[in-house]
Order: structure tokens, then sequence, then C-alpha cells
């Protein structure tokens, strides 16, 4: 099994006949992924390499029969696309676009928890299931089918922890980047809960970075409902103090946000946190061999 996107995942994507989402909505269809439909006000009855455009992600839904959207429009159209995949009656939307304002998202946030439709992002890498689909911009090369779940804050850092799970000769179940932005449809909670149901998921890795205090909140779910060894990595270690270091949400002040802290929290609930992707890489590897 896969978590959020698999073999039955057929996907629709606003901006498909841009540049951006052309390039990753023809490289996810490369890999398998069912590409039904693009999304482009204005451009409907157009094509993208044989894949058809639509108007609206409403007619994606009952003319391609889409049920997944990845959003690749530009930041101030973002939410307003988001809402309308929403609303279209898909089951999971996944948003790659980044520098969304935080006060159109909170709107957005609500609008889904309200209609029950799964938000991966904004501002993430999105999802990749190996061997069966990948819905954004990881380079699904980096991973094998396996039995390690990862969720991930960062993009980059994720895809050398799975390239080093790769050359140990092991892989992933599931690969999901929950962005980096201050409000995410889904936060590592979320996602924790689909791998602790997922049977082919052996164990978790979570990636997470400094400011606000989703690690801390997640080291306390783990520790109450998580039956499956977990590892983390905590990005930032060295970031100075009252400084956003790369995505929106990662900003300390204090002491509270930072990387000790955090790793603090984790272990203090039982997570092993190591110092390095590398060293993160090699801890999983040896739990999940006992």
């Amino acid at each position: 099994m896969s978590i959020i996107i698999d073999g039955n995942t057929k996907l629709a994507v606003s901006g498909l006949t841009g540049r951006e989402g052309s390039f990753h909505g023809l490289r996810n269809k490369a890999y398998g992924t069912d590409l039904v439909a693009g999304v482009t006000p204005g451009k409907g009855g157009q094509d993208v390499e044989g894949t058809p455009v639509f108007d609206t992600i409403a007619e994606a839904v009952t003319e391609a029969g889409a049920n997944t959207s990845m959003i690749f429009v530009p930041a101030r159209f973002a939410a307003a696309a988001i809402d309308e995949a929403i609303d279209s009656g898909v089951e999971t939307v996944i948003a790659i676009t980044e520098g969304i304002p935080v006060l159109d998202m909170l709107g957005t946030y609500w609008k889904a928890k309200e209609k029950g439709v799964r938000l991966i992002g904004p501002n993430c890498p999105g999802v990749l299931s190996p061997g069966k689909a990948n819905v954004g911009i990881i380079p699904d090369a980096f991973f094998d089918p396996g039995p390690i779940g990862v969720v991930s804050k960062s993009g980059t850092l994720t895809y050398q922890i799975g390239n080093e799970l790769k050359q140990a000769g092991t892989g992933n179940s599931s690969i999901v980047g929950i962005g980096g932005d201050p409000i995410v449809g889904s936060d590592f909670i979320d996602i924790l809960k689909l791998y602790e149901a997922d049977p082919d998921t052996e164990l978790i890795v979570m990636v997470g970075e400094i400011g606000g205090d989703a690690e801390e909140r997640a080291a306390d779910f783990i520790a109450a409902e998580v039956t499956k060894p977990v590892v983390a990595y905590i990005a930032g270690f060295t970031a100075p103090p009252g400084k956003q270091m790369g995505h929106a949400g990662a900003i300390i002040s204090g002491s509270s946000g930072t990387a000790q802290a955090k790793k603090d929290a984790l272990e203090a609930k039982g997570v092993r946190v190591g110092e390095s992707p590398t060293e993160t890489a090699a801890i999983a590897v040896e739990t999940l061999r006992g």
C-alpha cells in the first residue's frame, strides 16, 4: 500500500499549460501517474502533449474523472485555485506554489477541513509513492519502494535521506512533503496517522526544522498514538535567532522553536534524532533491521 496517492490517482494539474506546470506534470506522467487533465481558464479545448485542458477543475472531474488536483498557479491566484479544487469534488489537493499570502491560506485551510478534502502544502515538493505515482517535484530516481515512510518539511533534505536509504538497500512506502509555510493543509500528525494505519509502512522518518511547535506536538502524538518506530532529523541547529531561514515558518524567537528544543522534545518521547541526514538514514536502517 501507500498513502495519499497510488495507482488509482487520476491527476488534474492547474497550470499545466505553464512552464513549471507542464515540465513537472509531464514528468509525473512519465513516472506512471495517470495525468488525466490540465486546467487553465480560457484554454479549455487545448491539450498538452495529448492531455486535455479544461477551463475549470470541476470540468476535469466530470469529464476526465480527476480525483486529485495539483496546483502550479502563481501565488496571487493560488488560494483561489485551491478553493476551486476543494469545491470541485476531488479528494486530494497538492499545492506546490510558494509565497501564498498567509491570510489567503487561512480561509483556504478551513475550507479544506470543512469539506473533508485532504490538502498537502502549499510550498511543498508534493507526494511520491515509489513505483506507483508521483505528484509534485520530487526527483523520483532517488527513491525505491520499501517499508519506510517519510514526512518532511524540507524537500532537499528528504531527497538526500531517500537516496541514502536507497544506497543502503531499502526504500520508501511513501514520501510526503508537507511544506514549510506557517499555515499548511496537513501537519506532521495528519501524516503520522496515515503511516500508522498503513500496513506496508514499518518505520517512519520525520524531517522537521526550526520554528513553530509542530515537531513538539508530533512528539506528544507519537508517544500516545504511534506504535511504529519513528526516527527524526531537525534542520537548523546553527540558525541564528530571529532570522527566517528559507521557509516562511522557519524562524525562531528566544529558545522557542529551536532545533535543540525540538530534538529534546522528541528524544524525551523515545524518538531517536539524527544529527545529520546521513546519520538519520543510518539510524533508520539500523532500527529497521534490528
